[in-house]
């Protein structure tokens, strides 16, 4: 894999992906053999990530392409710098999840985004759960955040949750 180049070569995929969606196909594991197999997981991406991104743009049309880019941009940059470019070996339990309707400091979703959040930086996402999903995207929307800011925000944050929510707080307007 170039480093420099490293976009360019995700976009073909991603677009391959989407064209391959788009005439029909909907089994994930036949979209990315080979090469972008071993590609996707150089960048800290696994093949599910990416077809649930692809899936949810040919249904919901979004998120966009340059959203996932900078998604994925934020998970090979941890997984470059933090783990070394070694795959976690560990998937979380999405029954240990917090419920969709849980609270944190009063804001619903929070808690369960969060740790969301933190397993799609570790790249120990399930499955079936996404980052990103339809219950993600409208809950950041709201509170004036992009999917790749949060990723950010919470790995800035690290175990320190009460940052993370002074910060949705002050983007979403709340005091």
């Amino acid at each position: 894999m170039s480093n420099y180049d490293w976009t360019a070569q995700f976009r073909e995929i991603y677009q391959r992906a989407v064209e391959t969606y788009r005439k029909g196909n909907r089994q994930p594991g036949s979209f990315f053999i080979g090469e972008d197999v071993r590609f996707l997981a150089s960048i800290g991406c696994t093949p599910q990530e990416l077809f649930d991104f692809v899936e949810d743009w040919c249904r919901f049309e979004e998120p966009h392409y340059d959203d996932v880019l900078l998604v994925t941009a934020t998970r090979r940059e941890y997984f470059l710098t933090v783990q070394k470019g070694r795959l976690s070996d560990t998937v979380i339990d999405m029954d240990r999840l917090p419920a969709k309707d849980d609270k944190l400091d009063g804001i619903a979703w929070l808690p369960r985004i969060i740790e969301k959040a933190r397993a799609k930086l570790r790249g120990e996402m399930p499955p079936d759960l996404m980052y990103g999903c339809g219950g993600d995207r409208p809950f950041l929307r709201g509170a004036n955040i992009h999917l790749a800011d949060f990723l950010r925000v919470v790995w800035a944050a690290g175990e320190d949750r009460d940052q993370i929510v002074r910060y949705v707080k002050q983007q979403s307007g709340q005091r």
